[in-house]
């Protein structure tokens, strides 16, 4: 079956309707250099009378000196809140400025260009709502007081995504007003943009030369030919917000009878033919969940999909095989291009997800810009997004579970830190290119695993590059090291899994020919001692694995220059602090292991002061039968007793969890000591007891001890706390597990 798109109702490059000849269709024949971009996430949105703010939520409203940090980066372009609903919260004419004032000026100080965003998918203050008739002219007000304020700004977005928006407020009731029909999203729709072209109106009367950049997500929808009309609708709609500005929403349009049916009159969409509004840039919002695929086959799918509201499943369509050559960013930006020959930029390029995966997909819009900018595109920019990262939007803001996706800074620590991104990012801005070993592969949405129902004959994209650059992990017996190299399988990342057999860490000769042997662009070392309760009576063995071995990687992979990362424990403590252990506080180790780990960690920053050292606790993983999780749920479900002490404490840590950030840790080129654990600090008693229950097992045979022995190691980090909770990964552990609790036993070799 073949998957059906629209076909555009009218003609891409005959203008239509009154006022449509002020748009230029000429093609540029030179074109100036692309630039890049960067975006602050901001949106304020109500639910019910709840107002969010990402700003505020993210910390970026409390931090001036983020501007410093962007201004760093080279960008010189900045999409920038100078949001309605925070400067007039109360009533129209009770104005606070100050925060605005003091962050405009520094950017301007800075040499920074912002573009102004007046509305970001809000609904405005609490006296009014995208459906009063009197949002235009009250945001009209807005604007024109933000010019009079700042005659210097030339960029504006009154308001942003009117169409998504709309959709999202009017059509879904997902944010205020919480509408649910077609004919209040078109009303919503409708006073959005009269608020952009009156608005451009009154601040034009300030600044003349003032430029509109009316940002919109484009994505397309596709369908098996069941649905092939639903998906011609769709599309028909997705042209809504920049036709009506346009002024091309008039007789013969596809939906210029639906407007009029929704109580918005002949008179009304003149306003917009007789005097359009037209985009000086169109700014266009992609990303990998833009494109849809609707099928009427719910079977297929998860079940998250399956809805009571429509009779089919309208997922992503990169999900889906059907969709398979359809889909990215040049083509729905050539399709933008056809239908109106405005200058374009991207106005948000972000994926939230694995750092590699961010990476790849940053790269993938630069070079969608650049591949039509050589067929004569005019693409002005790619616009960063978001700098700071984004709070729920997993939710769509609707549910508040703190699920934060970082951004060109990670904003989890005392202060901000930058990301790989923000290294791409410089370099982008600076000159107009980046490069990383990541980049050798495929991000997610084109790898042939990615599809819910597999195809019947394999989809496989060509290989970037002939021999990607790969990754060294040691310890390939081990249970970190196996888990490692299954996450980076899982992301794509080409990596090597060493034995001890290939490589033996604590053997200079061994190290330095693994290495020019494999060309690594980073190590990764999880091998090492494990054995706690025999380190004492193995001290020499325990010490020539965990801190020789460590040393003399931690020196290879300095002559090289290469990133390298290695593991340490909870153990380097005694537990008499009372509180969690963060990464400055001071180790006192009272056991062998530990002992041997803070050797370690001293002789690895000595020779390697920009290695990364990671210190972790308590782990436990769903591929493998050694940790205490599995060891409880097995006893506890033969019926055996299990002792567990209630006075030791421990900050457990999920496996996949560890590995994933320890990977992005490593890509961003972090250093330094960090603790890696799930959030949440419980007894080896709770431990056990909260991984019973979870799993249904019974656990009355569960008994609990009161030793005298070490009372909390466990971990925080004043760093970042980047890992989840534990009980979002004791949840997972019990979803994810592939490994039965009665199974036989497997090689425990660490090394």
């Amino acid at each position: 079956m073949t998957p059906s798109t629209t076909s555009n109702t009218h003609s891409t490059n005959s203008p239509e309707g009154p006022g449509s000849a002020n748009i230029d269709s000429s093609i540029p024949s030179s074109l100036p250099p692309l630039e890049c971009w960067g975006g602050i996430e901001c949106t304020v949105v109500r639910i019910q009378d709840r107002f969010r703010n990402q700003s505020e939520e993210t910390g970026h409203s409390r931090r001036l000196d983020d501007l410093d940090a962007i201004a760093g980066l080279g960008i010189r372009t900045l999409r920038y809140p100078v949001l309605w609903e925070t400067i007039a919260p109360e009533h129209p004419d009770q104005c606070e400025w100050s925060w605005h004032d003091e962050r405009l000026e520094r950017l301007r100080q800075l040499g920074v260009a912002p573009i102004a965003g007046l509305i970001h998918h809000g609904s405005g203050p609490r006296y009014t709502s995208l459906l009063d008739p009197k949002f235009p002219e009250m945001l009209a007000v807005h604007a024109e007081r933000v010019a009079q304020r700042y005659p210097w700004i030339k960029l504006f977005t009154p308001v942003n995504e009117p169409l998504t928006t709309a959709r999202f407020s009017a059509l879904y009731g997902h944010w205020y007003p919480h509408g649910r029909s077609q004919d209040m999203m078109l009303k919503a729709l409708y006073f959005e943009c009269l608020g952009v072209k009156l608005s451009m109106q009154a601040i034009r009367r300030v600044i003349p030369d003032a430029s509109l950049v009316q940002t919109e997500d484009m994505g397309k929808t596709f369908s098996l030919p069941r649905l092939r009309q639903q998906a011609d609708f769709e599309n028909e709609r997705r042209w809504l917000s920049f036709d009506l500005l346009c002024g091309r929403i008039v007789p013969g349009h596809a939906w210029y009878q639906r407007f009029l049916d929704a109580g918005i009159g002949k008179r009304d969409l003149a306003r917009f033919s007789d005097e359009p509004c037209v985009p000086d840039i169109i700014g266009i919002n992609h990303y990998v969940t833009s494109e849809r695929f609707l099928d009427h086959r719910a079977r297929d799918y998860p079940p998250v999909f399956h809805t009571a509201e429509v009779p089919y499943v309208d997922v992503h369509a990169t999900r889906v095989h059907q969709a398979h050559g359809l889909l990215g960013p040049e083509a729905r930006l050539r399709e933008v291009w056809e239908r109106y020959r405005l200058p374009i930029a991207i106005t948000e390029a972000h994926l939230g997800g694995t750092r590699d995966d961010q990476l790849r997909w940053l790269n993938q819009m630069w070079q969608a810009a650049s591949n039509l900018r050589a067929e004569g595109v005019d693409i002005r920019a790619v616009t960063a997004w978001s700098l700071f990262g984004c709070v729920d939007w997993n939710t769509l803001l609707t549910q508040e579970h703190g699920f934060y996706e970082s951004g060109v800074f990670d904003v989890r620590g005392k202060s901000i830190r930058p990301t790989a991104l923000a290294k791409a990012v410089e370099g982008l801005a600076k000159e107009g290119r980046f490069d990383h070993p990541v980049l050798d592969e495929h991000g997610w949405w084109h790898r042939p695993d990615r599809f819910f129902t597999p195809p019947s004959t394999p989809i496989v994209m060509p290989a970037l590059v002939e021999s990607p650059r790969k990754l060294v992990i040691t310890g390939g017996r081990g249970t970190l090291g196996r888990a490692l190299a299954r996450i980076c399988e899982q992301r794509g990342l080409a990596h090597d899994l060493l034995t001890r057999d290939e490589m033996d860490i604590a053997d200079q000769a061994s190290v330095e020919a693994a290495l020019a042997r494999h060309r690594p662009w980073a190590v990764i070392n999880a091998a090492g001692y494990v054995r706690v309760a025999d380190a004492a009576r193995e001290a020499e063995r325990c010490f020539r694995e965990n801190a020789e071995g460590a040393e003399m990687l931690a020196r290879a992979c300095a002559h090289l220059g290469i990133p390298y990362v290695t593991f340490s424990s909870d153990l380097v403590f005694d537990g008499s602090l009372g509180r969690a252990y963060v990464e400055s506080d001071t180790v006192s180790p009272l056991c062998v292991y530990g002992n041997s780990k803070a050797e370690a960690e001293k002789r690895v920053l000595q020779a390697f002061p920009e290695a990364l050292v990671v210190r972790t606790s308590a782990f436990f993983g769903p591929w493998d039968q050694y940790n205490f999780v599995y060891a409880v749920l097995r006893d506890l479900g033969a019926g055996r007793t299990v002792h567990a002490s209630d006075a030791l404490h421990v900050s457990p840590t999920y496996v996949p969890d560890l590995a994933h950030a320890t990977i992005d840790l490593l890509i961003d080129r972090a250093g330094g000591i960090w603790h890696l654990a799930n959030q949440g600090v419980v007894s080896w008693y709770e431990f056990a007891e909260r991984a019973a229950r979870q799993a249904g097992i019974d656990s009355s045979s569960l008994v609990k001890i009161d030793d005298s022995g070490r009372g909390l190691t466990a971990l925080s980090s004043e760093r970042g706390l980047i890992l989840p909770s534990f009980t979002s990964a004791i949840e997972r552990y019990m979803q994810e597990n592939t490994v039965a609790w009665n199974d036989g036993p497997v090689d425990r070799e660490a090394a």
